[in-house]
């Protein structure tokens, strides 16, 4: 792990971190999150790869937004190239929390199309969140090339982000409902029933817009 210089401050904090009570490595995030100090944003960012408890994680995330982004964001930055999936995926998190664009652009193409659902849902999100204006539209072209992957959360948190965008993916939305592979019609049709109606449950736009796309491909071969 990432050590600061050795001192009564830091290392107690750090130490709790890596304790195998998750309790305990809970109130240690909480601590450091509560007392910024430039030499825990290492051992933070390390412990984001590798801490097994989604309410930890949380918590690490939080106290990382609660020091200077001039610490934070070089580390997570390295980190959104790193091997691990949980690495990537946490770092991705944390810059969406912490929102500064000059992240925007290690949200490469490559992360929005991860192998790995957690890393792609992430990536999603930080890049609605940081693109810049009059980005919206390019970036929408991006994500809705991702339409039909995945099971229901991965496929609602793409319809969440490209609802995110607003007008400027609308374009995109419209031509994805007559996509030739129904998985993306059905797909961009129950995204576009949640942008008209934000409450609507996304499990019955789902299968109400497969419905639509088997039926709709059932007309165009009848012709």
């Amino acid at each position: 792990m990432i050590r600061p210089e050795e001192d009564t401050e830091t290392t107690p904090l750090l130490r709790g971190l890596e304790h195998d009570d998750p309790s305990v490595r809970l109130r240690a995030a909480l601590a450091v999150g509560s007392r910024p100090h430039p030499g825990f944003v290492g051992g933070l960012v390390e412990r984001c790869a590798v801490e097994p408890e989604f309410t930890v994680r949380e918590m690490l995330t939080w106290a990382l937004t609660r020091h200077e982004a001039a610490a934070t964001l070089p580390l997570l930055l390295d980190e959104v190239r790193a091997e691990r999936a949980q690495a990537r995926s946490q770092a991705l998190h944390t810059l969406s929390k912490i929102g500064d664009r000059r992240a925007w652009p290690a949200i490469t193409p490559a992360l929005l199309a991860d192998a790995d659902d957690e890393v792609a849902r992430s990536a999603w999100r930080a890049a609605v969140v940081l693109v810049p204006d009059g980005g919206q539209r390019d970036l929408a072209v991006v994500l809705a090339a991702q339409l039909g992957r995945g099971g229901r959360e991965t496929q609602l948190s793409l319809s969440r982000a490209l609802v995110a965008l607003g007008e400027a993916m609308l374009p995109t939305l419209n031509a994805a409902t007559t996509d030739p592979d129904p998985r993306v019609r059905a797909h961009a049709l129950a995204t576009e029933r949640l942008w008209h109606d934000p409450d609507a449950g996304f499990e019955s736009a789902i299968e109400e817009a497969k419905r639509t796309a088997v039926y709709g491909q059932g007309r165009q071969e009848g012709r």
